[in-house]
């Protein structure tokens, strides 16, 4: 079933209608760069990160997980958007029908851009292009890595972790699982 947003300040999730931009919408905040996360700000207005998933997206097929990385090297490490902001914006684009997804790659399903989706970034290419440059600016500004990329690697871990264990009732997965993530734990400890 195809969904429109009425206009760039809101978003449409596909699945229960429209939403705002801001908080619980799909406006894609960014890490907060000051002590523990305060003073959030935030990367992108409503509908910005779409514009940046498409244009990455232009030029060859990508997954989730590989815009991601992208956004977060562009950034110097500056920013890593969430998997719990990515894959539903990834969600609503397929529900426009301005991405489908062109075949897999491992456990990723990478997306291709529509005619509609190429339609969509072509009219909207300034606004696309100058939030990319804002996240690109971050690394010029030398701005602080902080815990970006271990947050954004934090995030991945449990986005996996969700995925894999939902409704499992091997044990030994559980075990398993758990295992993994205490023996990461212990190394993280002793590092320097």
């Amino acid at each position: 079933m195809k969904h429109e947003c009425r206009n760039m300040r809101d978003e449409c999730d596909g699945r229960r209608g429209m939403r705002g931009g801001g908080p619980g919408g799909h406006g894609g905040f960014g890490r907060g760069f000051g002590p523990g996360g305060r003073g959030r700000r935030r990367m992108f207005d409503a509908g910005e990160l779409r514009l940046v998933l498409l244009l990455l997206m232009e030029s060859q097929p990508r997954h989730g997980y590989d815009l991601i990385r992208d956004i977060e090297a562009r950034t110097g490490g500056a920013y890593a958007p969430s998997p719990g902001i990515v894959y539903p914006t990834l969600t609503m684009l397929e529900d426009l029908e301005q991405i489908e997804p062109s075949g897999t790659e491992g456990p990723r399903r990478a997306f291709s851009l529509t005619a509609a989706g190429r339609t969509y970034l072509a009219e909207h290419k300034g606004e696309a292009e100058a939030a990319l440059k804002r996240l690109e600016a971050l690394r010029a500004e030398g701005a602080p890595v902080e815990s970006g990329p271990v947050w954004r690697a934090m995030q991945n871990l449990k986005a996996v972790l969700e995925q894999r264990l939902a409704g499992t009732q091997d044990k030994q997965t559980l075990f398993d699982a758990a295992d993994l993530i205490d023996e990461a734990a212990r190394k993280i400890e002793r590092l320097g």
